[in-house]
């Protein structure tokens, strides 16, 4: 099967299911003989964007390091799938102007469900006051004006999110 380098860019809140999205794309993709590598945000933190906080310029720094790596990962003919909330914008128009070959995909999912999901318990944290800057809560989440994808979690499998993503690609001629 063939491919061009593309970022598939998933957005949203926090636990609106980017990563297990991310995770069973990659799989699919890789069942497919393409190269595929994720980038998400919560393990890039780790290595890449060590001491950043979650102020919106510590924010924004994340996304541009992201985009960065998603930049080299699509110019060397791979697929990025990029797992970040990405809440401003602003920012994910600069990331996707500087990756070019962009999907960006709007996980959508409403902010009660994203609670009741939170495997982390950050929304907890947040309500009782042990983390601030909290997406969705004291700090807002800009949704897309125009994603290339709206997936609905909440009503929609990962399975039938993951081949919407698939025909996005394919429709695109980013996978043969």
């Amino acid at each position: 099967m063939s491919q061009k380098g593309v970022a598939v860019w998933l957005t949203g809140l926090p636990s609106a299911g980017k990563s297990t999205i991310a995770a069973s794309l990659k799989k699919h993709l890789r069942e497919m003989g393409l190269v595929a590598v994720i980038l998400d945000s919560d393990d890039v933190r780790a290595w890449l964007s060590k001491g950043l906080g979650f102020s919106r310029k510590d924010r924004d720094e994340n996304i541009f390091k992201l985009a960065e790596v998603a930049y080299r990962i699509v110019d060397g003919g791979a697929l990025a799938i990029v797992a970040a909330i990405s809440p401003y914008q602003e920012a994910r128009e600069r990331a996707r102007k500087r990756i070019g070959a962009f999907l960006e995909v709007y996980v959508k999912c409403p902010i009660e469900i994203c609670v009741e999901r939170d495997v982390k318990g950050l929304y907890g944290k947040a309500k009782s006051g042990g983390i601030t800057n909290m997406t969705g809560l004291d700090d807002p989440y800009e949704p897309p004006l125009a994603p290339d994808l709206t997936l609905e979690t909440d009503c929609e499998s990962i399975e039938g999110c993951v081949e919407r993503i698939l025909g996005g690609l394919r429709d695109r001629g980013y996978i043969g």
